[in-house]
C-alpha cells in the first residue's frame, strides 16, 4: 500500500505545508547563492543604502547592482523607498541578516580551518 494513503487529512496538510516551506527556503537560499547578491545583503545588514553606496561596497557595476536589487525586491527580501531622487534599500527583516551572517561564519570556519561548534 502507498504510505500516503495512511496519512490523515491533518497529516497530509502538514506534509504539504512543510513542502511549501522547504520550497520557499530553497528559493531564498538560491538567491543568496550569488556573490553580488550576497555582498548586497551583507552590506544592507549594516543598514539602509542607496545604489551608489552599494555599488562602491560590492565592487560591481551600477547596472548589475540595480538588476540584483530588483530581483531581491521582487523576491520580497529587500524593501525600497524614495528619498528625493535616490532610492534607498533595506533588508525586509532581521532573519535574512542572520542567515547571511551565518553563511559567512561557515565560510570563515572553512577558510581558517576552525573547529566546528554548536
Amino acid at each position: 500500500m502507498n504510505a500516503r494513503m495512511h496519512l490523515s487529512g491533518a497529516q497530509s496538510s502538514q506534509v504539504a505545508a512543510e513542502r511549501e516551506r522547504l520550497a520557499v527556503a530553497v528559493e531564498v537560499l538560491g538567491l543568496l547563492a550569488d556573490r553580488t547578491r550576497l555582498a548586497l545583503l551583507r552590506h544592507l545588514g549594516e543598514g539602509e543604502a542607496d545604489v551608489t553606496t552599494l555599488t562602491a561596497a560590492c565592487g560591481a557595476s551600477r547596472t548589475s547592482v540595480s538588476q540584483h536589487l530588483a530581483r531581491l525586491r521582487l523576491a520580497g527580501l529587500v524593501t525600497s523607498r524614495k528619498e528625493g531622487r535616490r532610492v534607498v534599500y533595506a533588508l525586509r527583516h532581521g532573519h535574512l541578516r542572520r542567515l547571511v551572517d551565518e553563511a559567512l561564519n561557515v565560510a570563515d570556519h572553512r577558510l581558517r580551518n576552525l573547529p566546528p561548534h554548536d
